[in-house]
């Protein structure tokens, strides 16, 4: 395995060659916009940075120069990192990021911005984006990052060249996550149980608590056979979703808070007046937080629902005799069970019942009311 930048591009080969390609007439012809698009777990962002990485290499992105690291780390000086952490991305954040795209390199070649889930940005956001896209900087390089070229206007998508990863095979991940040191059974276990989502698969290989909560998810399917266990199963579910979310953002939230008093000059000395537009500002970084920790649950929560519906897609492989490996192969003796006491017609409707779960949570319908309405229907089947 090639030890660049582009090595943590687990079964892109065909889009590593293209960026490979881009970088070395980057010269002559260089593409200013950019959209990178594929399922959750493709690697959008780690592709993006990773060309942003190589276009500011000199040698086209070794993986060991200080550009290298500092681009893919988001230290790099002219390396713009904007992660959309809340629900949305709204029109003066976007302005601001316009304007700093524009400045001329500092250091390096490129004056690189790296958009990471903009399919989060609002219309009026996009539009606020869109001149700088059609008419970028002559050392303005954008990488915008979606699920899907349907996520962006029109008027975006056809302004970028595309860029689509896939999903890489659990062999592929396997063999990456071993290259990186982790167990070769382990390795295979976590690419399988994590869909080869590449991000989830390393947390399962590497982290025991991530380990336990797909446990608690997984546990779900024996615990809804009594309306009260269905309750109780919901709120649990709601719960470890608002636990991750608080334990991801917390130290967070505190840092952010902390840097912007100390910017402010606001010490917090009693009787000592606060500077102007103090007040504005911790309130606004207040917001942001609050719609980051919201973001945050959902997105544990969903992740928990995918894990569910996964489990409920092995029942039924089981009862239609399809000969698939199992996705859950380390719960093949649960997953028997419920395929011999059911039948594919519930559990398509169990798996129909969590779909419909994470839409209504996407959509802001409260999540235990949600989740509730999802467990009780599993009851049912």
């Amino acid at each position: 395995m090639t030890d660049d930048v582009f090595s943590a591009l687990v079964g892109q080969s065909e889009v590593v060659e293209v960026l490979r390609t881009a970088v070395r007439n980057a010269s002559t012809a260089m593409t200013h916009s950019w959209l990178f698009t594929g399922p959750p777990g493709s690697g959008r962002s780690v592709a993006a940075r990773a060309f942003a990485a190589a276009l500011q290499c000199a040698d086209g992105g070794c993986g060991h120069c200080h550009e290298c690291h500092t681009a893919l780390t988001g230290a790099h000086a002219d390396v713009e990192i904007v992660t959309p952490a809340g629900l949305s991305y709204g029109v003066a954040e976007t302005r601001e990021l316009v304007t700093r795209a524009a400045l001329a390199p500092t250091r390096g070649r490129w004056q690189v911005t790296i958009v990471e889930d903009a399919d989060r940005f609002t219309e009026q956001a996009l539009n606020a984006l869109l001149k700088s896209i059609e008419e970028p900087p002559r050392r303005a390089v954008w990488l915008l990052c979606a699920p899907s070229p349907e996520d962006l206007l029109p008027t975006i998508r056809s302004r970028c060249r595309l860029v689509t990863l896939r999903i890489p095979r659990a062999d592929e991940l396997a063999d990456y996550l071993a290259h990186e040191g982790v167990d070769r059974s382990m390795a295979a276990f976590a690419a399988r149980a994590a869909q080869s989502h590449v991000g989830r698969a390393r947390r399962l290989a590497t982290d025991p608590e991530a380990q336990r909560r797909r446990r608690d998810v997984l546990d779900v399917p024996t615990q809804v056979a009594t309306v009260g266990g269905c309750f109780t199963a919901a709120a649990n579910l709601v719960d470890a979703a608002r636990e991750e979310a608080t334990a991801t953002v917390e130290a967070l939230d505190a840092t952010e808070s902390a840097a912007l008093k100390e910017a402010l000059g606001d010490v917090g000395g009693r009787g000592r007046p606060r500077p102007r537009g103090a007040a504005g500002a911790l309130a606004d970084l207040e917001r942001r937080q609050r719609s980051r920790a919201t973001r945050t649950q959902r997105d544990a929560l969903d992740r928990a629902l995918l894990d569910l519906a996964a489990f409920y897609r092995d029942v039924l492989m089981v009862q239609v005799g399809a000969g698939l490996d199992l996705i859950n192969a380390d719960l093949s003796t649960t997953v028997d069970r419920l395929a011999q006491t059911s039948t594919p017609e519930a559990t398509l409707r169990r798996i129909e019942a969590i779909l419909a779960c994470r839409e209504a949570v996407d959509i802001n319908v409260a999540p235990l009311l949600a989740v509730e309405a999802m467990t009780l229907a599993l009851n049912r089947g």
